[in-house]
């Protein structure tokens, strides 16, 4: 028998009870609201403590990571207008897998924040309108509007995290001034630009990168090599996959940087991939590292398909090509740490 729903106005009471922590259970509640119910949210929005305000919405970001199903964009536009930067910029974050056109005067209006936060999140979710236009899903103008911005940011005189992550937006464009801009940031040796840098490189699908992106395979800071690897997979770059799993042999390895090496194996196969996951697979003890090597060995067997499709399809444009066999990774960037 399916639970009774839990009123709405029981979820506005406990936001605003600040004696009470709020209950993870409600969370669920914020999926798919009804009007009357996002009025009531909007009403009331200002008069919850700004860090519930805040927590509520990466709560949010959380659960939409886990579960597909769930519909929280509604709560994130009333969000866009708080008076707090950071929850402005949560906002944005919670909006990141949206591809609503009418998002994009927002986030180009955020470009100008006063937060700096705000611009730097701005900027990054735009590159998921740049990619849209490179699939032309876009007007040419308004894909050229926004290239426009992004450039105009990363030449200019803003803050280094607002530069950096309007470059990885760029990687999806295909405008020729881009590959300059990459290298640019690739040649400073800040291994923050390197990285950007690199994540650009993976998306922009073009392997003239290679060198660029081999080079950093075992880079000594974690952020460089982790975009490399990334880089590596997104590119498909059959060079590397030697490399690759020599990395997964070390020890003492940073799981995150040993599960972007599982993930781009998956995307290049070849040779020893899936006889290496497979191997993984039986022999580990940790669950999480389970489940990643079973989604790519899925992944490599998706991958290991796709040639046999292309039979099916009349393609007479190599760049028509390309976009069919893309795979763009338009996850959120993750949170920049201090490398020692």
């Amino acid at each position: 028998m399916a639970r009774k729903p839990i009123p709405f106005d029981h979820v506005i009471k406990a936001l605003l009870d600040d004696s009470t922590p709020f209950s993870p259970t409600y969370l669920h509640r914020f999926s798919d609201l009804e009007e009357d119910e996002l009025d009531a949210l909007q009403q009331i929005w200002h008069q919850i403590q700004p860090t519930r305000r805040l927590a509520l919405l990466s709560d949010l970001e959380e659960n939409s990571d886990v579960d597909t199903l769930v519909f929280f964009d509604n709560v994130a536009r009333i969000a866009l207008n708080d008076e707090h930067g950071a929850i402005r910029a949560q906002a944005i974050r919670l909006l990141w897998a949206s591809d609503d056109e009418n998002l994009i005067p927002l986030y180009l209006n955020f470009l100008s924040d006063p937060d700096a936060e705000v611009r730097a999140e701005a900027a990054g979710a735009l590159g998921n309108f740049v990619y849209l236009g490179e699939l032309e899903e876009l007007p040419e103008n308004t894909l050229h509007q926004i290239e426009d911005r992004l450039i105009d940011l990363v030449r200019g005189k803003d803050e280094t995290l607002v530069r950096r992550r309007a470059l990885e937006a760029l990687g999806f464009s295909s405008r020729k001034e881009i590959p300059a801009l990459v290298r640019e940031a690739y040649q400073t040796n800040d291994p923050d630009w390197v990285a950007s840098a690199l994540l650009a490189m993976g998306r922009s699908y073009d392997k003239a990168y290679e060198p660029e992106v081999k080079r950093m395979l075992k880079h000594p800071k974690a952020n460089v090599q982790l975009e490399a690897i990334r880089a590596a997979g997104e590119l498909e770059l059959e060079s590397a996959r030697r490399t690759l799993l020599d990395l997964l042999e070390e020890e003492a390895q940073d799981s995150e940087i040993r599960y972007a090496v599982i993930w781009a194996l998956s995307q290049i196969g070849g040779e020893q991939v899936r006889e290496t996951l497979e191997k993984i697979a039986d022999e580990t003890e940790d669950d999480e590292e389970l489940e990643i090597v079973e989604q790519a060995l899925d992944n490599l067997q998706l991958n290991e398909e796709i040639p046999m499709m292309m039979f099916d399809f009349d393609i007479e444009d190599e760049e028509e090509l390309k976009k069919f066999g893309r795979q763009v990774d338009l996850s959120k960037p993750e949170e920049d740490d201090e490398e020692d």
